[in-house]
């Protein structure tokens, strides 16, 4: 995570007691802590204070099975995913089309039609919530987060979160459910856990809630729990929002990914230098708008790469991107390790006169191989294989 972060009311050191004089629940007199680890009690970790027990669960039920269908993959070949004609329909999380997805994570394709009616927390993966379109504010049990257009949003796991939206009609994302922890790369950090300097973004880019959402209300109030496959609906006594105070490293945030900083070089750089976030199995990479590379005879688009290790995932969300022909903002690529891809016929000379480009999409960078869903090949382009003819 990016830095230590602290909200609201806190007692003087953890693990003793922080007594709250006007609650009179259990007549107890005290805020309950709450302590949220990660990979067991090795890593990053938060502290919260409840108004009341966040363990007071009145009923548990189930609440149905999201499987992923499997297309029929028996054919080595690059797809174009053209999921800017998938329909708007559905809530911000349960209207999430799969479109991709291996043993480290799932991606989907979300135009909801309607608002979230009900909190909402993944049990079993992080998740990367990347802002298409549309602009609002995530209530979590850590406070508000407000999003905007290019924003990475990143929730960690068992963050009970709902979304307010400015306009659901305008709603468009793209979200990765990560199977390991979203980090910021090792190699981006000084000994001292402070970012470097010439890394492409700094603590100030990211930013978490600066305001709680609490909500001191003794009624029942439910939570949609998702763990891999399974859902749960979890009816507690009160509304779980009612954090006071916390501190750590573990919150959610958002990095917007106009505010990365792109490095160029006299000739192209590969996409390590864009990267932005790891994962277990996979990197996430941000393409922004640059200077192209200012050797006299560079050629300022990628060279043709065979992907030996890796499954690359491009998705198109501004500008023109200046190796491809044919694809549209809302487009996803998938060019599979085992054969080549690279710039199409007429883009290499046509970069050459370039300065700059205006391109923007997010990549993401698999070790293992990712299968397709039956909801992904439903706007696959049959015709993508044979666009380098």
């Amino acid at each position: 995570m990016p830095s230590y972060r602290r909200l609201g009311e806190l007692p003087p050191k953890r693990h003793i007691k922080m007594p709250n004089a006007g609650n009179s629940f259990l007549n107890e007199g005290l805020y309950y802590e709450h302590v949220v680890t990660t990979q067991g009690f090795d890593r990053v970790y938060s502290i919260m204070y409840h108004m009341r027990p966040p363990t007071r669960v009145l009923d548990t039920e189930t609440a149905g099975t999201l499987k992923l269908e499997k297309a029929d993959e028996r054919q080595l070949r690059h797809h174009h995913f053209k999921t800017q004609e998938l329909p708007r329909t559905g809530e911000p999380v349960t209207g999430r089309i799969p479109i991709l997805f291996n043993d480290d994570l799932v991606s989907y394709r979300v135009k909801p039609s309607e608002p979230q009616s009900e909190l909402f927390r993944n049990g079993a993966a992080d998740e990367v919530i990347f802002i298409h379109q549309g602009s609002g504010y995530i209530e979590t049990i850590y406070g508000k987060v407000p999003y905007r257009r290019g924003d990475y949003v990143v929730i960690p796991r068992t963050t009970t979160y709902r979304i307010v939206s400015d306009d659901i009609s305008k709603e468009d994302h793209l979200i990765l459910e990560c199977f390991a922890p979203v980090r910021v790369p090792d190699r981006y950090n000084n000994p001292d856990g402070q970012m470097y300097m010439g890394v492409p973004y700094y603590e100030r880019d990211f930013h978490s809630p600066a305001e709680l959402c609490i909500y001191d209300v003794e009624k029942p109030t439910t939570i949609l729990i998702k763990v891999h496959e399974d859902l749960t609906r979890v009816t507690m006594a009160h509304h779980p929002f009612d954090v006071v105070g916390w501190d750590g490293f573990l919150y959610p945030y958002t990095f917007n990914a106009w505010d990365f900083e792109p490095l160029t070089g006299t000739t192209h750089l590969p996409p390590p230098f864009q990267q932005t976030f790891e994962c277990r199995g996979f990197v996430i990479c941000t393409f922004a708008p640059r200077h192209l590379d200012h050797h006299p005879n560079a050629i300022k688009v990628p060279y043709v790469h065979s992907n030996v290790e890796a499954d690359e995932v491009l998705f198109y969300v501004d500008g023109e991107f200046g190796s491809r022909k044919g694809v549209g903002l809302g487009s996803m690529t998938l060019h599979p390790g085992g054969i080549p891809h690279g710039p199409h016929p007429g883009t290499i000379m046509k970069s050459m006169s370039m300065e700059r480009t205006e391109e923007m999409a997010v990549m993401f960078d698999t070790d293992r191989k990712l299968h397709t869903t039956v909801q992904a090949m439903s706007v696959d382009d049959p015709n993508y294989p044979k666009s380098w003819l």
